[in-house]
């Protein structure tokens, strides 16, 4: 399946400014990397890598709206110890094709499992948060045999929160800036979801709002059945006063469902999206396994 035909961006004017930060941020970094670009039956995908190319394999993958340069910003040190591949993730405000897969099926896990196999890699641990973190268990689903160990923070597919809190601290400042413009609203809707505020996080938002078509599908939740089958190792890390997945309601079934659960941890102070401190002690988790 190439690329769709008809963009996710609502203008090339839109997707250029969008574009134009991802490359920013990424200059930002002031790092080493090389882009790599694999084919996929969904459509290209693009991966920014960067580490030294003998060292172990890790996969970080970005949340919902989000970018590669993001990810690699929140876990900068891991190419110290690891080749970093950060991917850009499909049918996202990024360097990807974009065609939309479903989030009822295993097409994100069929998806990651053939980067995997274009980048000819094995034995890969894989970090991701939010959206990232559903990309991941629908790997494992798919197929699991490539894959090392896994990090889950703030992850999407396991807990839900109140759809009507949702709605309310989330959903609803978004559209009423999709349709004003008003910065306000969006720093309305950053601040139930962030624990910091982030300016990137801001000017980025805001352009990807008013410019790409998201996904407003609402996450499924991984089956106990289905989470029985997995053995390949999981930390998790949830956040207490996350909207979107509470960590104590997530943390309670992760225990419950996942037979092959290493750690489980709850940042007191986090709201979904994590401090830099919180990410420091998420990168030193990864790092010390």
């Amino acid at each position: 399946m190439e690329k769709s035909l008809k963009s996710l961006f609502k203008t090339e004017q839109g997707k250029s400014e969008v574009l134009s930060l991802y490359d920013q941020k990424l200059e930002e970094l002031n790092i080493d990397y090389e882009y790599i670009q694999v084919e996929t039956s969904f459509g290209k995908t693009n991966i920014i890598a960067t580490g030294d190319a003998s060292n172990p394999p890790i996969i970080i993958i970005h949340g919902s709206n989000g970018c590669a340069p993001i990810a690699l910003e929140t876990y900068p040190n891991l190419s110290k110890h690891f080749r970093v591949y950060a991917v850009d993730v499909i049918a996202q405000p990024n360097k990807s094709a974009e065609t939309r897969p479903s989030m009822k099926d295993e097409a994100y896990g069929k998806w990651m499992n053939e980067v995997i196999d274009q980048l000819n890699i094995t034995d890969v641990t894989l970090a991701g948060f939010s959206f990232g973190g559903l990309v991941i268990l629908k790997t494992l689903e798919n197929d699991e045999s490539k894959i090392k160990e896994v990090f889950l923070s703030a992850p999407a597919y396991i807990v839900n929160g109140n759809p009507i809190k949702a709605l309310f601290k989330i959903f609803i400042p978004m559209r009423r800036y999709m349709r004003s413009g008003k910065p306000k609203f969006v720093e309305a809707f950053l601040r139930e979801l962030f624990t910091d505020r982030d300016e990137f996080a801001i000017k980025y938002l805001s352009k990807v709002f008013q410019h790409f078509k998201m996904d407003f599908t609402p996450v499924p939740v991984i089956s106990k059945a289905t989470a029985r089958l997995i053995k390949t190792p999981i930390t998790l890390v949830a956040a207490k006063h996350d909207v979107m997945f509470p960590g104590e309601k997530m943390i309670k079934r992760t225990t419950q469902i996942f037979p092959s659960l290493k750690e489980s941890v709850l940042l007191k102070n986090s709201k979904h999206v994590q401090s830099s401190k919180d990410n420091r002690f998420i990168e030193n988790l990864i790092l010390e396994a």
